[in-house]
Order: structure tokens, then C-alpha cells, then sequence
């Protein structure tokens, strides 16, 4: 984004007072529900994949199921890029608290849906119905940590985002796979956790409010689209560099002649822990967003690049951890940037369009890689293509002269 954008009111890190309590029971119980709503996406992402190929098998004589099954996995997070702006949309004008009590609701009752459904393409279109869910879900919370939190600690509270989903993703694999020896269907029971989490939110989450010393709104102006724009198209892009190890992962491992679940499953733990070690040292560097994109995807290109060269899998572990330390400083950095150039009545239309970004790069994170293995003969150069792209846009990014929102990071918002 080029830094002739002027300075607008509009375009502020907020208050520097939160408007809702920062201690307590009432706060820590807000945090978690917060933080628990935002791993409702990835339990909808992951949970099911291990009893994938039951599935297959259930619907062997249903035409096209080898190629309809997987769907049930991926089309949640397709209709969560698809619908995610206009649930932002929905959200600056019903209300953060009121949809999400709503959505969280419809979650347990489409993502149970499946334990009754016969036919394959009902349960496709349930999974679809999720990811409606999910899209109002994710924008909801993500748009409350702004509304409820500025500073400093809205940019721990969203590093904590990053580490409690990468956790997630990891935890929900297994407990899908432990699920799923009992029958493909039992795991689509631990959908119905959301139940528990919505009369908790709609007892525990305040509305969000602008008093105080929050930014200034102005009358009739301008969604900022040109500010937000560049901070969009830098995290679809953030996406496809966080996705590829957990997507690619086991197929580079198979290439160096690793076959072991139990080999793959640890190498992926192991990943996500680096995530979150990633978002840990984005928190505590207190530092405004902007600046440590570079740093991130300069260490995100490193270990692509130890990954690519990888000729055991040692190596390769090594690269991805080294990703993926990269990774969980992107996430964050990328999220805080966007909130940073957002009113408040603009938040949630800016966090569902940030979300369609993020989970659009994901979706195509796959075929991006897919292709670039046609043109270089393997997965492993693909990755190192990725690698040299994102070092590329970071060398890019060390350029830029300050923009709107990095003027309206303050340092001396106060410290959680």
C-alpha cells in the first residue's frame, strides 16, 4: 500500500483503554470463549479427516465418490472464504454478540446433521451449511477482540488466536481419529460442543461498545478499501506459505520414503507447536505489525528453502519448524495490521473480508503447489519455489514508507 494515504481518524489503533475489564474471573472466562469460538473453524476443518476413508468406503457405490468424499472435508472452509465478507457485512449491521449466539447454535445443528443423513450429496450440502456457520463464527470473535481489546493487548489476544487454533488443529486430529474407530459417523458428535458455548457467550460476552476515547467516526465516510486492500492481498498470499506444511507435509515425507502415521502425526505436532511458539515471540516482541512482516516471511522462506533441499526427514522437520516459527509471527502480524486500519463501525465488514482472504489462500494453497510441481518435476522444488516468492515479498515489503495504520500503532498503549 503506498504511504501518500493521509492520516485519518478513521484509520486508528483505538482506544487505549479497553472498554471491558482486563482481570478477573469475568475477563478470563471471556478470553476463553473467545478463544474457544475461534477454534470452532478448525474442529470443522480437521476433525473428520481421519475417518475419511471409511466414508469412502460407506459411499463406494455412490458415483463419483471418490472424488465427492473428500468435499465433505474442504467445502466448509470454501464456503467460509465465499461468505465470510458478507457475514462481516451482516455484522456491522445485526451486531457482533447477536450473531454469534445464533451462528454458534446452527453449528452443532449442521455439523451433527450427518449422523442421520443417508445420502452423500445432503451430508456435502450439511458441511456447506457449516461453513456458513463457521464464516459468521470466526469474523464474530475476531471482530470482538477488536472491539473489547487495543494496544498491546489486542495484539496478545490475537497472537493467542494463532497459538489456540494452530493447538487445536492438532488436538482435533486425534480426538477425530480415536472417535472415528468407534464409526465414521461418531465424530460428527463433538459438534454439539458448541451448545455448550453459546448460552456461556450470551451470558458472558457484553455488547461492544464506542464510548470513551475510541476512535472518532465520521458521517457518511468511505470504507476504507484502499488501505485494507494491500493488507488482504499480502495475507492471501500469507495463507498458501501458512497452509503448505500441513497440507504438504505428508506428501514430502512419502517422497523421502517415510510411510509411518505415527511418524507424519509427530512431525505434525511437532509443526504446530512451532506455530505457536511463532505467535508467542510476536506477542512479546511488542512491536507495531508492519515492520515484522519481512522478519516473518524472511523466516518462513528459510525453512522452505531447508525444506526443498531436504534428503531425509530429519531435514525436513527442521525446515518445517523453522516455517512454521515464521508462520505463527505472519498470522497475527497480518490480522493486527488489518484491525489497526479499522473503525469500528467498519470492523466486521474489514474482518470478513480478511478471513475470505486467509481462507481463500488456503483453498488454493493446494493447487498453486500442485501446479508449480508440473513445472519444476517435483513437491519438494514447488516448496522451494514458494520459498524464494515469499522472501521476494518480503524484500519488497522492507521498502514501503509508513503507511495510515502504522502512524496510528501506538507504543504506549498500555501492557497487558
Amino acid at each position: 500500500m503506498p504511504g501518500s494515504v493521509p492520516p485519518s481518524p478513521t484509520v486508528t489503533d483505538d482506544a487505549a483503554v479497553s472498554p471491558v475489564t482486563v482481570s478477573g474471573p469475568a475477563h478470563l472466562l471471556r478470553v476463553t470463549l473467545l478463544m474457544a469460538g475461534s477454534c470452532l473453524p478448525i474442529l470443522g476443518a480437521v476433525l473428520i479427516a481421519p475417518v475419511l476413508p471409511k466414508m469412502q468406503d460407506h459411499f463406494a457405490s455412490v458415483p463419483g465418490a471418490k472424488a465427492l468424499v473428500p468435499l465433505a472435508l474442504t467445502v466448509p472452509a470454501l464456503a467460509l472464504a465465499l461468505l465470510a465478507p458478507f457475514a462481516g457485512v451482516i455484522v456491522d449491521r445485526l451486531g457482533r454478540r447477536r450473531l454469534l449466539i445464533v451462528a454458534t447454535v446452527l453449528y452443532a445443528g449442521f455439523g451433527t446433521a450427518p449422523l442421520w443423513l443417508e445420502s452423500l450429496g445432503a451430508i456435502i450440502a450439511s458441511r456447506a451449511l457449516v461453513g456458513v456457520a463457521e464464516a459468521a463464527i470466526m469474523t464474530c470473535c475476531t471482530t470482538l477482540i477488536g472491539d473489547y481489546y487495543s494496544g498491546q493487548r489486542r495484539v496478545r489476544y490475537l497472537a493467542l488466536q494463532t497459538m489456540c487454533a494452530s493447538a487445536s488443529a492438532t488436538v482435533f486430529f486425534v480426538l477425530g481419529g480415536a472417535a472415528g474407530s468407534a464409526g465414521w459417523r461418531v465424530p460428527f458428535w463433538v459438534y454439539a460442543v458448541s451448545l455448550v458455548l453459546a448460552p456461556l457467550m450470551a451470558s458472558a460476552l457484553p455488547a461492544p461498545v464506542t464510548s470513551g476515547s475510541a476512535a472518532v467516526v465520521e458521517p457518511r465516510r468511505a470504507f476504507p478499501w484502499r488501505q485494507l486492500g494491500g493488507v488482504c492481498a499480502l495475507t492471501f498470499f500469507g495463507a498458501m506459505v501458512f497452509y503448505t506444511v500441513p497440507v504438504e507435509m505428508s506428501y514430502l515425507l512419502d517422497d523421502l520414503g517415510v510411510e509411518s502415521s505415527g511418524v507424519i502425526g509427530l512431525a505434525t505436532a511437532v509443526a504446530s507447536a512451532a506455530t505457536m511458539g511463532g505467535a508467542v515471540v510476536f506477542a512479546r516482541l511488542r512491536r507495531a505489525p508492519e515492520p515484522l512482516l519481512p522478519v516473518a516471511l524472511a523466516v518462513c522462506a528459510a525453512g522452505f528453502g531447508v525444506m526443498s533441499v531436504a534428503g531425509n526427514a530429519a531435514l525436513l522437520v527442521i525446515g518445517a519448524v523453522i516455517n512454521c516459527v515464521g508462520t505463527g509471527m505472519l498470522l497475527p502480524a497480518l490480522l493486527t495490521s488489518a484491525m489497526s486500519r479499522l473503525a469500528f463501525a467498519d470492523r466486521g465488514r474489514g474482518t470478513g473480508l480478511w478471513l475470505a482472504a486467509f481462507f481463500g489462500g488456503e483453498f488454493v494453497c493446494p493447487l498453486v503447489l500442485l501446479a508449480g510441481e508440473a513445472v519444476v518435476g517435483s513437491l519438494a522444488g514447488a516448496v522451494g519455489v514458494l520459498g524464494v516468492a515469499a522472501g521476494g515479498v518480503g524484500v519488497g515489503l522492507m521498502g514501503r514508507r509508513p503507511t495510515a495504520g502504522r502512524r496510528g500503532w501506538s507504543r504506549s498503549s498500555p501492557r497487558p
